[in-house]
């Protein structure tokens, strides 16, 4: 019981009236699918600092596993490998078929262009670090209170030869002819990571898919979470007992 009143102390309890809104099948959810990326937890962290709840799992995790979080979208995230590679890991098909949106990050927005139709190639020579993006499709949501040009960071080796069917360049940078991309059907791709602060508008872009392309209300927050883990764990442990092993580190707690 101590460790559920030092939870409770920490999540501040926030105000009930908003759990029956975000808890359950009626909590709207963002599902980041895991490629790889040194960058994914980030992803996760800036989704839920924009008040939605999101998972981050295997880029593999089975529709049965996913379809209960109530998804309002998908992000692809980055990854080491290649496309092109014989054993690349790919999107599983009902990300497309599902009919949410999509967004996908770095090697996530080559996954997609290779399961739609288009064709990735290697690079001349990896691209690291600062470049500037030209927006070209001004009225996409994506890009809702963005300056015409800002800084992004890239970290790519791989690059888009082709675009899938049905879909059109957004954004370019001197390097990268299709710096974004994206359809009428919400999926769109970033060849550059929004979640670090290297991209100043990084998050401007990542809340514009959560809220104008996902619709999401923005109504979750760490509180909720704790509390409904709470539940959780009351539900499955009954009167036992509960073994919390922690380490030192700040940011480096597991259960």
């Amino acid at each position: 019981s101590t460790y559920l009143e030092i939870a409770k102390e920490i999540s501040g309890e926030q105000p009930a009236a908003t759990e029956d809104a975000v808890s359950g099948a009626q909590r709207e959810a963002i599902i980041v699918l895991d490629f790889g990326s040194q960058y994914n937890m980030l992803i996760a962290r800036r989704v839920r600092e924009a008040q939605v709840y999101c998972e981050l799992l295997p880029h593999d995790t089975p529709w049965e596993k996913i379809a209960p979080l109530n998804p309002r979208g998908f992000i692809l995230s980055g990854g080491p490998a290649s496309v092109y590679a014989p054993d690349a890991p790919l999107a599983p098909s009902y990300v497309y078929e599902s009919g949410l949106p999509v967004l996908g990050i770095c090697y996530g927005m080559q996954v997609i262009t290779k399961q739609l139709g288009g064709q990735v190639t290697p690079g001349t020579r990896r691209e690291y670090g600062h470049a500037v993006m030209h927006i070209s499709q001004v009225d996409s949501p994506l890009f809702n209170g963005l300056p015409e040009s800002t800084p992004v960071w890239m970290s790519h080796g791989d690059k888009i030869e082709e675009l899938p069917p049905e879909f059109a360049s957004l954004a370019h940078t001197e390097n990268s002819p299709n710096a974004v991309i994206g359809n009428n059907k919400n999926i769109f791709g970033l060849q550059f990571h929004p979640e670090v602060a290297h991209t100043p508008e990084g998050k401007t872009i990542l809340n514009n898919f959560i809220y104008r392309v996902c619709g999401c209300q923005g109504n979750w927050t760490m509180g909720n979470f704790v509390s409904e883990s709470i539940d959780r764990i009351k539900e499955q442990v009954g009167e036992g007992s509960v073994i919390n092993a922690l380490s030192g580190g700040v940011d480096s707690s597991v259960v």
